[in-house]
């Protein structure tokens, strides 16, 4: 399952999220407000910047909007 790390306010993340939920792909979403999501994007990420997509199962992890969202199109729609 992907994984996305946003900040709802921020329009890159929301430009991210239209996409995926217009192309009908599943993903959690956290909310970077929350502590303990940030924290766990420090982990990962190394970065504070949003969105930031965590594909677990392909060992994929990106920030920038456009790359996210190329990404996605090359390898999540069916």
């Amino acid at each position: 399952m992907l994984e996305l790390y946003v900040l709802d306010s921020c329009p890159y993340s929301k430009k991210v999220m239209k996409f995926l939920e217009e192309n009908n792909i599943e993903y959690v979403k956290h909310e970077v407000s929350e502590p303990e999501n940030y924290d766990a994007l420090q982990k990962i990420g190394g970065k504070s910047q949003v969105p930031f997509l965590y594909d677990k199962e392909n060992k994929i992890k990106m920030y920038e909007s456009d790359d996210i969202i190329e990404y996605l199109k090359d390898n999540m729609q069916e």
